[in-house]
């Protein structure tokens, strides 16, 4: 597993090589955005609408709560994600959704519109785990064609306790001789954090090679965080950590021919580069045995 994670990395993140630019180009109107309001020119793609049946509706509603999530942990809001409004896709060197969605602003009480451009960065397959990495290169309230900055900072310097293999599961002896580095997520607190939730959804869907179609039927059990560093003054703290790895244990509570149901465990390992919008998870999974 840590070796072909360390292939993946070189090859997708310590490489430094620029991808072609997405989404640079002005539309002539300007409270329309390219790629979310306008079709690619160079591209055989299209913006799909809400109203037209889709089999990924479930997909595009999940990345959409991702961006959302991106954007209520930078900017100290809380946003509750509504409905996904209209998508449009483009290849680069990843598989990038330009989606426009809809969240409701509980302190107003009044729907706002956001764009969030959500990119498949790509997946392997080590041992018996699968790891998928996704970001978000943009989360920003709907309105102007500003151009997005939709490059990763290579020259953001993360430490590598958040760069090199992806860990592996945490043992009760290192939680407990390592205490201040973790964190156990009280119960409360995962009622409180809903985007723990959805953490353990993209995990889920990284375990169903993403062919989910409704909401799966998901339990989330316990959530332990790990940063490098200890906690000063609360541990809870951890949970606003820009940069930080979260054990999730969850269960699937529906009737699966698939070899779902029960429990299952999984790694997500947030970064961030300090660009507004920018955010990288990488989803560690077992394989479900068939």
């Amino acid at each position: 597993m840590a070796e072909v994670m360390a292939k993946k990395e070189s090859r997708e993140l310590g490489s430094g090589k620029k991808r072609k630019a997405r989404g640079r180009r002005s539309a002539r109107n300007p409270q329309q955005a390219y790629g979310f309001d306008v079709e690619f020119s160079s591209c055989a793609t299209r913006i799909v609408m809400r109203d037209v049946l889709a089999n990924n509706d479930y997909d595009i509603a999940l990345f959409s709560r991702v961006g959302l999530h991106c954007y209520n942990f930078q900017q100290g809001t809380n946003y509750k994600f509504l409905s996904w409004e209209k998508y449009n896709t483009r290849f680069t060197s990843n598989y990038d959704f330009y989606i426009t969605f809809e969240a409701m602003d509980p302190v107003r009480n009044s729907v706002v519109s956001f764009q969030t451009l959500f990119s498949d960065v790509g997946r392997v397959v080590a041992d018996t785990y699968v790891i998928d990495m996704w970001r978000t290169f943009a989360c920003r309230l709907r309105g102007g064609n500003k151009a997005l900055e939709d490059e990763w900072d290579v020259d953001k310097v993360i430490d590598q306790f958040y760069t090199g293999p992806m860990p592996k599961w945490l043992s009760d002896d290192g939680l407990a001789s390592h205490n201040k580095k973790y964190y156990v997520v009280q119960e409360s607190e995962l009622h409180e954090n809903d985007w723990l939730h959805t953490f353990m959804e993209l995990a889920f869907s990284s375990k169903a090679n993403r062919g989910l179609v409704a909401s799966p039927p998901l339990e989330i059990n316990k959530v332990v965080v790990e940063t490098k560093e200890d906690y000063i003054i609360e541990a809870h703290e951890k949970l606003k950590a820009k940069n930080a790895i979260f054990y999730i244990c969850y269960k699937y509570k529906g009737v699966s021919s698939e070899g779902f149901a029960g429990d299952h465990q999984s790694i997500v390992r947030k970064t961030m580069d300090g660009r507004p919008g920018h955010m990288s998870l990488e989803v560690a999974s077992q394989i479900t045995k068939r």
